[in-house]
């Protein structure tokens, strides 16, 4: 009887402790989306977060995009020879880089450069004080650090998805094109009639969803970090970490809204 009853008191007090970290979590969300607007703005903050998260992490996802193309053309069209339905590699090609694997792929790379990069950031400022320093100088954390992270990433990963769309089309062309023995203008014919306006929208709404997951759970882990280097280390994974689960279950979601 003890034995349940540990048992239960455990499994209860794991739940608590989940729909504890959920309701802060939300709590913590809502608090920097009511930061957004209002006053004062940090502009060059916000313009250097532009360039972390959007720009030097397009080498990343160009990259990705391109050899996730490439591959999805080969897979493809070894599957579809078994069927005779090699023509239908365009059309897999564009489907599934505009729809799932561009907003995917370039959410979890993002997540594991962007969201352990401002997890650390962030947690270190906490550890050595820097954030108390803030509100002791009148200057709120939230405005000052969170809002622009928070801002950047939603607004700058839809970009890169959508050059990850093209970059990974790409790919899929060469390989059609130049080893698969496709000719050009159908290949290109084929996917530019495949392709309707939902599936890039419905990329790019997702882009913007992962942004604000991966750089809310960095903000979020580094904003409340435990003391010392170990506290850091634990916020680092745990952002990551976070921010990976919530795409995949995110896009689950997403994709029921738009193609169910």
């Amino acid at each position: 009887m003890t034995i349940v009853l540990n048992l239960c008191h455990t499994i209860g007090a794991s739940i608590l402790n989940f729909l504890a970290n959920i309701g802060t979590i939300v709590a913590f969300a809502g608090k920097s989306i009511g930061h957004i607007f209002k006053g004062p703005f940090f502009g060059r903050n916000l313009m250097r977060q532009f360039m972390d998260i959007g720009y030097y992490s397009l080498p990343v996802v160009g990259l990705t995009a391109l050899f996730t193309g490439m591959v999805l053309a080969l897979q493809s069209y070894t599957g579809f020879t078994r069927f005779n339905a090699e023509g239908a590699v365009a059309a897999v090609v564009i489907l599934s880089i505009t729809r799932e694997l561009a907003p995917v792929l370039a959410g979890l790379m993002v997540a594991g450069r962007v969201g352990a990069s401002i997890a650390a950031e962030i947690g270190t400022m906490r550890v050595t004080e820097q954030i108390d320093a803030l509100s002791t100088l009148s200057v709120n954390p939230y405005k000052y650090l969170i809002v622009p992270r928070i801002l950047a990433g939603t607004i700058t990963l839809p970009i890169l998805v959508f050059i990850g769309d093209l970059i990974g089309v790409y790919g899929g062309y060469i390989v059609s094109v130049h080893s698969l023995g496709f000719g050009s203008g159908s290949y290109i014919s084929q996917s530019w009639d495949t392709l309707q306006t939902i599936d890039v929208v419905s990329g790019l709404v997702k882009a913007a969803v992962f942004g604000f997951l991966i750089t809310l759970m960095g903000c979020y882990h580094g904003f409340n970090s435990g003391r010392g280097a170990q506290g850091v280390g634990a916020a680092t994974t745990n952002a990551v970490v976070s921010a990976s689960i919530l795409i995949l279950i995110s896009n689950f979601v997403l994709t029921q809204v738009f193609f169910s």
